[in-house]
């Protein structure tokens, strides 16, 4: 994939996203949102007539009201569907239709038409509930990549996954494992014997907790990753404690320190280059980058007012922004011409403003409102600059969001900005 292509499928993920968590808030108040999944290979022609049938068997519906916010919301889904030829957009398409609770006993009716998704939409699907079905495109937005995370030492250990860019610690495990000192009076030997006895012991019962895991999912899996103190590891690799179809997808071991929970995220840092193309690395080695450039450096930028500035500059190689920002950007101009933003929480009314140049009182309804995250990628493809959102499932990626107001920037020379 270009890096033209990444960025447009990031931005239409980005949008999907935000369409989902919009409809999430929707409610209706009995079961009258419909939702319908499109696949590609399906005929418009068919679907009307599923939709039509849908319409007519609604009528049976006993409650008036829901009857009529069926029926409606059938008919706009219906009149949609013109639009489209014999067959879907690739991927298929997605369409919510309704009337949702908007206070005080009203209902507004709202339809939803959403093409092309992320992924290939795989069988045709009508749902009619009191909310709208969007797990099976929360699905499609999930991080991609799986990844077995095992860490061990003879004491403890634990297993977990690594999601895209998420560490989920599952499961753990504590050892018997007595210490490498002999106890009363038995025998070197038969002490020995014992020790190593509770070791392989051990070794099973992570594999265990491994196998358990794991094999359900192997066909799934991007690799296993093992880590802990030499030579546990690599007793526990060699002895083939494994399913033998795990141990085939072992990317390797890595010496780790810890290993509580912890040190599922220290294994996921050690295996640094066998995770090379996996999205939590890349979003890792770009927070790197700038914290290097913030502390020693110049040429980074931080916070929405200076890094759109910048952006404007044509000096930003690559636009950092948090996958958590939710913010609105609200452009006033006041009567004496002073033109001000004000970044504010998406759920929040647009509030008055007073221009700071010259005390003028702009009104709330005179301010226009616009995504911020939109307003800032439209600016970066105007001016060639790449546009990466930023998980923040890992600590620098948390500190964006949390420190820098979830927007940041490298850029391509110091401007004093």
């Amino acid at each position: 994939m270009s890096q033209q292509e990444s960025e447009q499928s990031d931005r239409k993920k980005y949008e999907f996203r935000k369409v989902i968590e919009d409809l999430k808030e929707y409610e209706g108040s009995g079961t009258q949102l419909v939702t319908i999944y499109i696949p590609d290979d399906k005929q418009i022609s068919s679907v009307v007539a599923h939709v039509t049938q849908e319409h007519s068997e609604a009528s049976n519906i006993k409650s008036k009201q829901t009857r009529t916010n069926v029926q409606d919301a059938l008919s706009s889904i219906k009149s949609r569907l013109r639009y489209f030829d014999t067959f879907p957009p690739e991927n298929g398409i997605v369409i919510f239709s309704g009337a949702v609770d908007s206070g005080g006993g009203q209902t507004d009716m709202i339809t939803k038409v959403l093409e092309s998704p992320p992924m290939e939409i795989e069988s045709f699907r009508y749902h009619c509930d009191s909310e709208f079905l969007t797990e099976p495109l929360e699905d499609m937005l999930a991080d991609k990549g799986l990844y077995g995370l095992i860490v061990l030492d003879r004491r403890e250990a634990n297993v977990g996954w690594l999601r895209g860019k998420r560490v989920e610690p599952v499961k753990s495990a504590s050892s018997l494992v007595p210490g490498k000192q002999r106890k009363g009076g038995q025998s070197a030997q038969r002490f020995a014997r014992l020790r190593l006895e509770a070791i392989d012991n051990f070794y099973q019962e992570v594999a265990g907790m491994a196998n358990d895991l794991f094999v359900e999912k192997r066909h799934e899996l991007d690799g296993i990753l093992v880590g802990g103190p030499s030579p546990t590891k690599d007793e526990f690799l060699d002895g083939d404690y494994l399913h033998h179809e795990l141990g085939d997808s072992v990317l390797g071991k890595f010496d780790v320190s810890y290993t509580d929970e912890s040190g599922l995220y220290d294994l996921v840092d050690a295996a640094e280059e066998a995770l090379a193309d996996a999205e939590v690395m890349k979003d890792k080695n770009l927070m790197q980058d700038f914290f290097k450039e913030l502390h020693a450096g110049d040429e980074a930028t931080y916070g929405f007012d200076q890094t759109r500035q910048n952006l404007i500059m044509g000096s930003v190689e690559t636009l950092l922004i948090s996958e958590d920002l939710r913010e609105d950007v609200v452009t006033y101009e006041c009567p004496n011409g002073h033109e001000e933003r004000t970044v504010i929480d998406r759920r929040k009314d647009t509030p008055n403003h007073t221009c700071s140049e010259c005390g003028e009182e702009v009104p709330a309804e005179d301010g226009e409102r616009e995504d911020a995250i939109d307003h800032l990628i439209d600016i970066a493809e105007q001016r060639g600059t790449e546009t990466k959102f930023i998980s923040t499932d890992f600590e620098k990626g948390e500190q964006l969001y949390d420190a820098f107001g979830g927007v940041a920037g490298l850029l391509r020379y110091s401007t004093g900005v």
